[in-house]
């Protein structure tokens, strides 16, 4: 599970992971490129990080 996030909804998308995978999410902020064609999961606006399970790929 990956989810894209803007700063507003980083929290929501942790709270997500750890309750479905019971497990501590990874955290990594998200490339200028990528984060420009990709809106958050939540609102739609830029996303800023990307919150996945540890057993995600994150490429």
């Amino acid at each position: 599970m990956k989810l894209y996030v803007c700063q507003e909804h980083v929290d929501k998308a942790m709270d997500v992971v750890v309750d479905e995978y019971e497990t501590f999410p990874r955290l990594e902020k998200v490339d200028e490129d990528i984060s420009l064609s990709t809106g958050c999961e939540y609102c739609g606006e830029r996303s800023v990080y990307m919150v996945a399970n540890t057993g995600s790929s994150t490429i």
